[in-house]
Parts: C-alpha cells; structure tokens; sequence
C-alpha cells in the first residue's frame, strides 16, 4: 500500500465537489411545500432552520429533536416570539447571495486547514462533479437488523378503532383557522363553538373526532344554544397538553408508536421533523429517529411518533411535497440515536474525466484498502469562524470569546439578514437591536442575542445555555473532530499504513495497545485513534505527544478534559483511522442531457417509472457508485479518495466560479 500526499494532484476545471451541507449552491431549485388540503396559517408550512450542518451519517448526542427553544423559564417568552417569524428569505436576499456566493466562499476553509491532508491510495485522480443535483446522491438508512430501509408500501394499516377519513374534511378553513388560534393561545377566546347543521349523532361524533384529532390539547363538549347543537372546544390542559398526545384516545392494544419510512428531498432530518410536527400541530420532541440525514440530497429513514396514527400520517402525503411518508407499523419503542448500522450510498458523479482503467483502479483501491476516516468539511462551518474555533474557545472558558466568535462580523457565505445582524452587533454591542434585524430568530446567532436580552451581558454562560444542547455540543464536537484529523495525519505520516507498536485497537469497547510480539495479528483496519478526552488513552509512541503539544498550543490541558460545566466535560470517544466500505459498487455510463436523472429513487419505483436506458456514447460520462459506511462516518471523505480532490468549498469555487454563478 502506498500513502500519498495532498500536494501535486492535477485538479482540472470544471470539476466541482459540493460538500454535504449544501452551502448555497443554487443549481436546482427547491419546489415549495404545496399547501392543498391541510389547512395551515400564514408561517405553518415549515421553518427556516440556520443551525450548524451536520453530515448526513453522524447521529447527534441527545435522543430527542431540538425544537430551537430554551430553557423551561424561557419558553413561553420564546414560543411567542418565534410564532410571529417569517420563514423565508426576501428575493433580494436571496439574489445577493447567489450572486456573491463565490467571491465569499473565497474566506472559507480548504481541507488542510483541518486536518484533512493524506490520501491511501496510489491512483491517479480524476475530475467529476458532485451533487450537480441533490438528487445524485441518495442516502438509505441502514437499520439495527442490517436491513436497508426502502419506501415502497404507502398502504395504512388495518385498524378498525381508527376514525373515519371525513374528519380531514368536516371542519371549514375558517373553523380550522379559530381552532388553531385557540390551541396556541393566540387569541382571549376561552373556547371555540361549531354549529352541527346536520344534527346526528354520527355527525356530532365525526367532529368530536376532528377536533381532538387535528388539534392536540382540546377537549370538546356538546351545548344546546337556543334549540340549536353546538360542539364546544376548550382547553383542558393549558400548554403541557401541546407537547404530549391525548393519552385517553389511544388503543390499549397498540403500540404506543407509530414508526415510518421518511423519504424527503433536500432537507435535513431535523427541519423535516420540525415540517412534520407543524402541520401535525405537535412538539417536534414527540419524535425520534437513529441518526441525521443530509440536506442536499434524497435520502430515505426511519422515524418513530408518539401516539400519531398512521392514517394521519399517510394524510401528508396529500399535503406535503419533496416528502413520501409509509411502511407504518405501530411498536412499542421509540427509536434511539446511534441504533443505526450505518448508511448505504447510491452517488453519481457527472462529467469524469478519468479513463475506464483509473475509474477502475481508483473504484478497486476504495474496495479493498478504503479511505481515510476523516470528519468531512460540513463538520467545520463554511465561514471564516470555524466551528472548532467556537469549540476551542468553549473548552477554554473564555465566554467573551464564544460571544464574539458566533455574533462578529465574518467573511465567507452568509445569508443576508445575518450580515446585518452582526453588522448591528459590532455598531452597538445591543442584543436586542441586533435580534431585530432577523427575520429567522432560530439560527445559533437569534437564540445566543436573546439568551442576551434575558440574562445580560455578565451572564454569557445562561445565555448560551438557550441555545439546544444538540448545537452547543457540536461547537466542542468539531474541536475534537479538528484534533483528531490533524492527529490522524500525522500519525500515517510518521508510521504508514501498517500497524505498528504503541498503536490502540479495540477488544469490545476496550482500546488497548498493541504490543511489539502481537504486531502481526492486525491490520491498519483495526488501528483506532482517541477524539481527546477524560476517559481515554492515547498512543504509546510520539503521536501521544503530538496530542500533548497541539492542546498545550491551545492552552487545554490534556489530562484534565472536565469541565467545570458538567454538558461540556469532554469523556472522548475512539474511531478507526481507515474504513473500508462494504457493498461496493459501481459503473460508468454515458449520457447527454445534464439534467436527467441516472437512476431511479424510491418514489420513482412506487409510481412505476421506467429506469433510465443508456446509450453506449455519449457526450459526457458520469460515475454510478453504491457503498455502504458505518455510523459517523463521512461519504464525502470516500469519495475525496475516488477523486484525489480538496473537497471543500473554497477550493472548488477557486477553480471555476462560473459553475456557481
């Protein structure tokens, strides 16, 4: 095996690898949610969501979705204020950002930067163009019993204690509208009264049934008003009730979850989820799922809900588009993050410029040596103010620094009311004046600048504490992660790609070290390198020091990764230094419309669609590739091995803007 360097490789125009996180890049547009047939107030139809990225194969650390709000004294405060938002960007944001988009990604970080310098395979590598379409890269959930999760049954479970399909329809937009208004306090009335025109019982029941069904938290009544019926709603719970299904309505004999196979197109897992629990009028902590998806791709999981039935469910196939909900079947449990085998890829990458013989020495070496275990671009941010900066800075109990790294001005690809924002912050140093200049208050910088407002400047700690632990965390996440790959280089600089004394493999979740007379008995495949922390062991030979001297750069001291808050202690984590995909796959083919579609996704299958046939010329080629990875591992980092490219942004923008433009 040979080991090769970043430096030297032949990067030829035109070859662009967009990362995961989908960082602006306006190539295909998004079609809006439609809005027939689920009655929805203005700012319902899902939320704008500015929290860090995150891979599309890394589970988060907490088992429940963040919903973007703090604290339990902050919350009502919060939902207020988050209810008046606007969800979108104006035209000329949007138009300002497209057009600036390559010139700013110039400020944003290239692989080296973190870490990211080594490659294993000895290849010459070649040009091609990644996520020319999210629907080029497809992303199969791979469950705890090693099946791969598909869409391909949209059909309800039988149920005969299910309502009828009328209570979707007996309720008017208007009647709808005053519910809604009710349920979220948004209005002084204490109840909503209905008039049943068609006076039967079967009638009375079908709107009892809606309204208890649509709307979580109301309780409902039958009133005589002047020799006419009327169905009251009330609120029987206060607010408690809108984060927990009515318990009363639900089967004994059902398990309490409904699971299901989410497929969505271009938006990740948890804006999906906070779109799913807006049009179902619930918290999104009523769900759960075993790891993260992508955004800018198609991908294909499953989800648990507490106490949702699968008729409702399936109704947002109606409602929803980019989303396909189905395989329902009601369990016991919930689903748990981490409980996840990994994921299998299915990637085409246009417009290669390699021959079939470097395709398939680069496709051969991916199978049998694999790729360097990096964490991916996304993991770091795409502006000027890495996220491992933030997580440094953390880790350092430098709290004014944390304060000045999320709000500063930066360089690099932002949306435009988050230029101004900061633009407001660096004038004035006024959390509530600079909150004013956003319309979206859940990005990081809207929860930081009101966690501001409430607990002042000399309060930086409970401030940032409004912000989900989920996105807190991954500030300190990406500081490991940035350890780690610079470690992780240096290690196979030094010593190969061979075993050597003083290495760490693992025996159960054990990491012991490997002993000069045992040497023999592993491969690179079994070497594992610490994420620093408190509860692990570092390598008995020089890397151990090079861990000591990049953290003592740092001013953290490695043998004491606690810290004095208990949520950012640092216990460290172990992750093997070279991964070798499994179910490899691939072919090359010819085509000549960049815009088709290569193959067929699940929802192709469902509505019958042909697969794509293709001719043996044609005026560009493209390579089909599919591999399965294991949990937090990155495929962009497999496919920087294929193509012997930096995947970052700034490198890819540097070489041909145009693209971009």
């Amino acid at each position: 095996m040979e080991m090769t360097e970043m430096t030297g490789v032949s990067l030829k125009r035109g070859a662009l690898v967009v990362e995961d996180n989908d960082s602006g890049v306006p190539v295909e547009e998004t079609k809006k949610q439609k809005l027939s047939e689920c009655s929805l107030t203005k700012g319902q139809d899902g939320l704008q969501n500015d929290f860090l990225s995150i891979s599309e194969d890394v589970p988060r650390p907490p088992d429940t979705v963040s919903t973007g709000k703090g604290g339990k004294n902050s919350e009502a405060q919060l939902e207020d204020e988050e209810e008046e938002e606007e969800d979108g960007l104006s035209e000329e944001c949007e138009e300002e950002e497209s057009e600036s988009f390559a010139d700013m990604m110039k400020h944003g970080l290239t692989e080296a930067d973190v870490g990211i310098t080594k490659f294993v395979s000895s290849h010459q590598g070649f040009s091609g163009i990644l996520k020319e379409r999210y629907s080029d890269f497809v992303v199969h959930e791979i469950g705890k019993d090693g099946r791969i999760s598909h869409l391909n049954d949209l059909s309800i479970p039988v149920d005969e204690e299910d309502p009828s399909e009328d209570i979707f329809t007996v309720l008017t937009a208007e009647e709808k509208q005053r519910l809604e208004e009710l349920q979220l306090f948004k209005n002084k009335e204490t109840s909503v009264a209905i008039e049943v025109i068609e006076d039967t019982k079967e009638k009375r029941t079908i709107i009892h049934q809606a309204i208890k069904s649509l709307f979580p938290g109301l309780e409902t009544k039958t009133e005589d008003r002047e020799g006419k019926k009327y169905i009251v709603a009330y609120h029987a719970a206060g607010k408690k009730a809108l984060a927990n299904p009515r318990k009363h309505s639900w089967p004994k004999s059902r398990g309490s979850y409904c699971h299901f196979v989410l497929y969505k197109e271009n938006k990740d897992t948890m804006d999906a989820i906070n779109v799913l629990s807006k049009y179902l009028r619930v918290k999104p902590n009523i769900f759960s799922y075993m790891g993260t998806k992508d955004k800018r791709a198609i991908t294909v999981q499953e989800i648990a809900v507490l106490k949702i039935t699968a008729q409702r469910l399936a109704h947002l196939n109606k409602c929803l588009m980019n989303f396909k909900l189905g395989n329902f079947s009601y369990q016991k449990n919930p689903l748990k993050l981490g409980e996840l085998q990994g994921n299998h890829f299915t990637v085409v990458l246009r417009n290669i410029t390699g021959t079939d013989d470097q395709v398939q020495q680069a496709m051969n070496s991916l199978k049998e040596i694999g790729f360097i275990n990096y964490y991916g671009m996304q993991r770091f941010g795409t502006t000027a103010v890495p996220t491992y900066q933030v997580g440094r800075a953390i880790l350092q109990n430098s709290w004014t620094e944390v304060m000045d790294l999320i709000l500063k001005p930066r360089s690099g690809a932002e949306k435009g009311y988050l230029v101004k924002c900061r633009e407001e912050w660096a004038k004035t140093k006024d959390p509530t004046a600079a909150l004013r200049k956003l319309p979206v208050k859940r990005c990081v910088e809207g929860q930081l600048l009101r966690g501001l407002s409430k607990y002042g400047m000399k309060n930086i700690v409970s401030a940032f504490g409004i912000i989900p632990r989920n996105n807190r965390l991954m500030y300190i996440h990406s500081y490991q992660s940035y350890v780690w790959n610079n470690m992780v280089s240096k290690r196979i600089e030094d010593y190969g790609l061979k075993p050597v004394p003083g290495d760490l493999v693992l025996k159960g979740a054990t990491a012991t070290y490997i002993e000069e007379d045992d040497v023999n008995n592993y491969s690179i495949h079994d070497v594992v390198m610490p994420l620093p922390g408190f509860d692990v062991i570092y390598p008995k030979h020089k890397i151990q020091e090079a861990y000591r001297e990049m953290l003592t750069a740092d001013n953290l001291d490695i043998d004491n990764m606690r810290h004095k808050i208990r949520d950012y202690s640092l216990s460290g984590a172990y992750r093997k230094i070279i991964i070798r995909p499994q179910n490899v796959s691939w072919e090359v083919v010819a085509y000549d419309d960049p815009k088709i579609p290569l193959f067929n996704t699940d929802v192709d299958n469902l509505e019958g669609k042909t697969p794509p046939v293709f001719a043996s010329e044609g005026k560009y080629r493209a390579l089909k590739m599919d591999f399965s990875l294991p949990p937090s591992t990155y495929a962009t980092m497999a496919i920087r091995e294929v193509l012997k490219m930096d995947t970052s942004i700034k490198n890819q923008t540097q070489l041909n803007t145009t693209w971009l433009r």
